[in-house]
């Protein structure tokens, strides 16, 4: 049985996925500054957060993102869903990044000194949609190749038995 991966998407899942994996690892005990530190960042931008308790949304925060990044790094994973569960999850950071005051330069897309370390995320984004495209578009042609020898093979059988018939 073939793993629903190629050559070609295992270095895009092993880096965002170790990348994402660490960081969800690293906030499982966040201490309650830094619990309350990311939920205020993060309410600010989602305000429908400010009901959840900042230690409750950290270890949230925290699975989640041990999730996505098991996700990526687990190779019986078809790539559109682990395209997809990193396309929405790098959309959440890049909504903080154009929607929280601060981030970005007046009227541009730039980040400033504060935003920067957001707006690099946005190759999660790149990453999360070019395994989404790969894993939906170009798992067809791949089937219908795959088809073809199949068919190739079995009209070979068919020449032969003619051919011994004969």
């Amino acid at each position: 049985m073939a793993l629903p991966i190629t050559l070609s998407e295992i270095a895009p899942r092993i880096s965002a996925g170790a990348f994402i994996l660490n960081s969800g690892l690293g906030k499982r005990g966040a201490d309650e500054g830094t619990a309350a530190g990311l939920h205020g960042f993060a309410t600010g931008t989602y305000p429908f957060l400010k009901d959840v308790d900042p230690a409750t949304f950290v270890k949230a925060l925290a699975y989640g993102e041990i999730a996505v990044g098991t996700v990526l790094l687990t190779p019986f994973v078809p790539t559109a869903v682990a395209g997809a569960a990193l396309t929405a999850f790098s959309g959440g950071l890049l909504g903080l990044y154009l929607n929280t005051p601060g981030m970005r330069k007046p009227g541009s897309l730039a980040p400033t000194q504060e935003g920067l370390s957001v707006a690099k995320d946005v190759w999660l984004l790149g990453i999360g949609i070019g395994l989404l495209t790969r894993g939906t578009i170009d798992r067809e042609p791949r089937r219908v190749r795959k088809a073809a020898k199949t068919l190739a093979k079995a009209n070979k059988r068919v020449t032969r038995a003619a051919d011994r018939a004969a």
